[in-house]
């Protein structure tokens, strides 16, 4: 039986392809649940049109994230932290506390797991960090751990 995929379903393909599965795998899983539909030519087209909507937004994010990028790219941002002997910090910089700097300096709100540390910073200098926005969009920031008077 030849079906479209409305959604991802895990080892069977994505949204928008066309499948042939067993009967019993159709009516009993995939259509009750919504995740598939009969593979009729209205169906095709209005896949197509979902398809198409879905790489014209691939292709408006991929332009924003670029811009965010170029925004990124060379900032640098001081984060100032207790220090104890042998300029070891108490306690450490991690990814959070550079995104809640990067917004503060930039005003773009960067989710904490696209900074990329691969442990946090325990030490006062300069560090250069990758800021992944998405596959083959990462600039790299400049954060500078300096020593907290008082």
């Amino acid at each position: 039986m030849r079906v479209v995929l409305l959604q991802d379903v895990p080892r069977l393909g994505s949204v928008g392809e066309v499948r042939d599965v067993a009967s019993g795998y159709a009516r009993n899983f995939l259509l009750p649940r919504g995740l598939a539909e009969f593979a009729t030519p209205a169906a095709m087209r209005r896949v197509e049109a979902i398809r198409q909507a879905e790489g014209k937004r691939q292709a408006l994010l991929e332009t924003e994230l670029t811009a965010l990028a170029q925004t990124l790219e060379g900032v640098e941002i001081t984060l100032k932290a207790k220090v104890g002997a042998q300029e070891r910090l108490y306690g450490a910089v991690t990814n959070g506390d550079i995104a809640e700097e990067l917004e503060r300096v930039t005003g773009q709100d960067i989710d904490k797991r696209k900074i990329e540390l691969e442990e946090p910073i325990r030490q006062l200098g300069e560090y250069e960090v990758l800021v992944r926005l998405s596959k083959g969009i990462a600039p790299k920031i400049k954060v500078v751990v300096t020593e907290e008077k008082g």
